[in-house]
């Protein structure tokens, strides 16, 4: 197993002079075998950013047999566009380079130029010096493996804002990392040259800083390498590490087994009004992974990374990104982003660190504000490929995960669920099963420019019953993407079907959630005219209605929400319902006995970019008059526990468990009158005004399903689209 420690390359952008542009750089290798020539085969993988596209660096050889370049492969990773002033343009490329060696002794590349940006400590010249070592190793057996870094191209720091930047790097080898500096730090600059954590103290003044720091790995004990011309050199772990003496007298030298450049430039800034992440400086939210979280990938199968930002004194506006070569950016709303990544054949078994900032702009200001950076390891493995396989249909998703390619399956196979604990999960002597259509079961459905996505997840839990857990022992992802846009056409119908549930002592029960057209009740909404449109201040009408095979029994409304999405657990909601207590001020309740509830709103509008909600509700079905159910207790202190989750197994139930629907989307209609007739709400402190959405018809070529997935294509419908279609 290899091992990921802390330890990640930053890079830097600030003001540059016409002749300077070179913001900095880093180097890593990854020995590939040797090719029927006998020769060794070593891919090099670097990154620069210059103050525009297209620069490339040209590596030569300092010293030793560096070999011959087969094969290049650069490609752009990020670049600032024409956001910021001409003097802080950057562009991030990431070159792949294929070497082929006639020797595996040392050897030294070594890329340089004139000149840096403009920087305040008086660097100038640049070089990135690579030192590679490809003899053999004692204690793995093989060539000596680089650690692996990136780079994020340009970091704001504020003056009065300390900041610690949590380097991360991945050493297949598990060898111990280290980062030293190969020039002076400036004042007010540390790195701990153990964690390789880069710091910021808030004294020094504003400018732009270069900072040239090596990446080193040491090995854990004593290691010979052997070199096929039959000599030796032995490393000794790194100065301060305690491991057994070695049992030889070999001349032990603490040199580095590889040593690369890792060189950026920290812009320090004018002092901000607030330290604090999420006012002025952006903030992450859920489900943003966290700092060093470690990732799965599979070949050929799309990873997705969602990132959410949220700031109350600025606007986001971006996220700065460096990753591996084709890794590509969608935004999906104003701080909303998702990250695709696909890896290759060439990848398998490699490790990938992705680094992330969210950038925002003050209000009425050209100030720009940065958050953390955060970074992760993606580690790209073959199990992945092949245990899961998900089929996507017009109005439902499959999945089947063969357990006999996963031995974490097999033994939580009886603790499995999916995001909705009530739905059931099948399994036969070789495949745990689950079926779902696209509005059950906790499937999510998420949206973006060209694609609509509905998300799932099979999760392992100690106890069924849990609603937290620390640490999931089974994670499998998957989701079905269908193209909104294409040669053929599929109608996906916006409205939700009934909700179909099955629970022990209620049998099989349904919920219908609709719109109705006035309030009599009498005419639900047209199903074919979803998305429904209403004008801001008009009353939307719902009713919630249950049907059920036991006599006796009453629903109760728990929550509802709206949201950009049918996602329960969206971050951005507004809540009408909470705990059985009204919430907005413009509902009324016109039933709420029985297995019928129906209520009534007036419509507004989610500030911001997002022109889509979903109102998604809690039900939960009870016995009748029993006092002991949720339904009795009606409107509730969120703190009071309901007794009911106390009974024993061999009671008979009283009440079913609490299950989310949702019904939409809609979206305000463009009246003439709108800033007329808008009003807003406030809830948690945040401005709130209307709540809808967007479009039913899907066109569709396939259904790409993806992380665990096997890509399968559904029946579809095929038509003509019109010239406008595609407007």
């Amino acid at each position: 197993m290899s091992l990921c420690t802390a330890l990640l390359p930053l890079l830097l952008l600030v003001s540059a002079a016409s002749a300077s542009h070179f913001w900095g750089g880093t180097m890593s290798f990854l020995p590939k075998g040797r090719n029927p020539d006998g020769s060794y085969r070593v891919d090099f993988r670097y990154k620069d950013t210059f103050d525009s596209c297209g620069s490339r660096l040209v590596w030569g050889c300092v010293s030793g047999h560096c070999g011959t370049q087969t094969n290049l492969e650069v490609g752009q990773i990020y670049s600032s566009g024409a956001r910021n002033p001409s003097n802080l343009n950057w562009c991030q490329e990431e070159g792949i380079i294929t070497r082929h060696l006639i020797s595996d002794k040392p050897f030294q590349l070594q890329a340089s130029s004139c000149c840096w940006v403009s920087l305040s400590n008086g660097v100038s010249s640049w070089n990135l010096p690579v030192l590679v070592d490809l003899g053999r190793r004692s204690d793995t057996n093989e060539p000596n493996h680089s650690p692996h870094t990136t780079i994020i191209s340009f970091v704001r720091v504020p003056q009065n804002c300390p900041r610690t930047y949590n380097f991360i790097g991945c050493d297949p080898d598990g060898d111990d990392i280290r980062c030293t500096n190969s020039n002076s730090l400036p004042t007010g600059f540390q790195i701990d040259q153990e964690t390789c954590n880069f710091k910021y103290y808030p004294n020094a003044a504003t400018g732009t800083y270069g900072i040239l720091l090596n990446v080193e790995d040491y090995p854990k004990q004593y290691t010979t390498l052997t070199y096929s011309d039959g000599t030796r050199s032995y490393r000794a772990p790194a100065r301060g590490v305690t491991t057994p003496s070695p049992i030889t007298s070999a001349p032990y030298s603490s040199s580095p087994l590889s040593r690369l450049p890792l060189q950026f430039a920290v812009r320090v800034e004018s002092p901000v009004p607030s330290c604090t992440a999420g006012q002025y400086l952006p903030k992450f939210l859920q489900p943003t992974p966290n700092d060093r979280e470690r990732l799965h990938a599979a070949i050929n199968k799309e990873l997705e990374i969602r990132i959410i930002a949220t700031a109350t004194h600025s606007v986001i506006q971006d996220i700065i990104i460096s990753g591996p070569l084709n890794i590509t950016k969608d935004t999906r709303a104003s701080g909303e982003f998702a990250l695709r990544w696909t890896p290759r054949s060439d990848d398998l078994g490699e490790h990938f660190p992705i680094c992330f900032i969210a950038e925002s702009r003050a209000n009425l200001s050209s100030t720009l504000y940065q958050s953390e950076m955060r970074c992760i390891i993606v580690e790209v493995e073959r199990e992945l490929a092949s245990i899961g396989h998900v089929t996507c249909s017009e109005s439902f998703m499959a999945i089947s995960v063969n357990k006999t390619q996963s031995e974490k399956i097999k033994i939580h196979e009886d603790h499995l669920r999916l995001n909705d604990p009530s739905c059931t999960l099948y399994s036969n002597g070789s495949h745990v099963f689950a079926n779902m259509s696209l509005n059950t079961c906790g499937t999510v459905m998420e949206e973006d420019d060209t694609n609509v996505i509905f998300k799932n997840e099979i999760v392992s839990v100690d106890n069924p019953n849990d609603i937290i857990t620390r640490h999931h022992q089974v994670e499998i992802q998957f989701f079905c993407k269908y193209p909104k846009k294409s040669s053929v056409t599929l109608e996906f119908d916006a409205h939700r079907s009934p909700y179909v549930f099955v629970q022990k002592g209620f049998g099989t029960f349904s919920y219908q959630f609709e719109f109705f057209q006035s309030s009599q009740f009498r005419n639900l909404q047209d199903p074919s005219l979803y998305p429904l449109e209403y004008d801001l201040g008009d009353m939307m009408y719902m009713q919630i209605e249950a049907t059920s095979p036991v006599n006796n029994t009453e629903l109760f409304v728990e929550s509802c929400k709206a949201s950009p999405s049918d996602d329960p657990n969206a971050h951005i909601s507004y809540s009408i319902i909470s705990n059985g207590c009204i919430q907005d001020e413009t509902l009324q309740f016109y039933s709420s006995h029985g297995n019928v509830v129906k209520f009534g709103m007036k419509a507004f509008k989610f500030i911001g970019l997002h022109d889509q909600v979903f109102i998604t509700c809690s039900v939960i079905l009870c016995e009748a008059g029993n006092p002991n159910t949720r339904c009795s207790q009606g409107c509730t202190n969120a703190t009071a526990a309901p007794g009911v989750h106390h009974h024993h197994r061999r009671e008979a139930p009283i009440q079913t468990l609490s299950h989310f629907i949702s019904q939409g989307p809609v979206r305000l209609g463009r009246s003439t009158n709108i800033r007329d007739a808008a009003s807003t709400v406030t809830t948690n402190g945040l401005n709130m005004n209307v709540v809808f959405i967007a479009g039913c018809l899907l066109v569709i070529v396939g259904m790409l399903c993806g992380v665990l997935i096997y890509t399968k294509r559904p029946k579809t419908v095929y038509q003509p689209l019109p010239t406008s279609d595609y407007q």
